[in-house]
């Protein structure tokens, strides 16, 4: 995913999140485990495809629509896109909360930068006080997540 990085306006007051891609956002727990923990244990008995359409269930039923906070989820499902990828799911852990109340409000990308600005993909240009890089790390998934040539 190509997450933009935060943009802070109005030195600190306003906080605007840039997605440029299409994100799972899946719950930090679910039942008191954690989501990939459930997800390691439902794939010992289930091809990856049931587990994401659970996962994404268990998403929409905890988390309900993100879409219409613009995250746009992609129609390949999170382990699958994992595998096939490399792209990893965001797991929730307040952060939709904030976009809920209006905390963080999300946008499209960054076309280019400007003096104290920045011009978005849509052609929005958003005055900015700084912007905060947060890119980049190392995914442990692939260390567990083996998929069957049956999957």
């Amino acid at each position: 995913y190509k997450f933009c990085p935060f943009l802070y306006v109005n030195f600190f007051l306003s906080n605007i999140f840039c997605v440029y891609d299409q994100v799972h956002v899946l719950p930090r727990e679910v039942f008191g485990k954690s989501t990939f923990e459930l997800a390691v244990t439902l794939m010992k008995r289930f091809p990856l495809w049931i587990v994401d359409k659970i996962l994404l269930i268990l998403a929409r039923l905890i988390l309900g629509n993100v879409e219409k906070y613009g995250l746009k989820r992609p129609s390949v499902g999170p382990l699958e896109l994992k595998h096939t990828a490399g792209k990893t799911p965001v797991l929730d852990i307040g952060a939709l909360e904030k976009i809920r109340s209006g905390k963080i409000k999300v946008v499209p990308g960054i076309r280019r930068f400007l003096p104290g600005k920045v011009e978005l993909v849509d052609g929005q240009v958003l005055q900015i006080d700084s912007v905060v890089l947060a890119t980049g790390y190392h995914s442990n998934v692939p260390s567990w997540l083996k998929v069957s040539p049956s999957s």
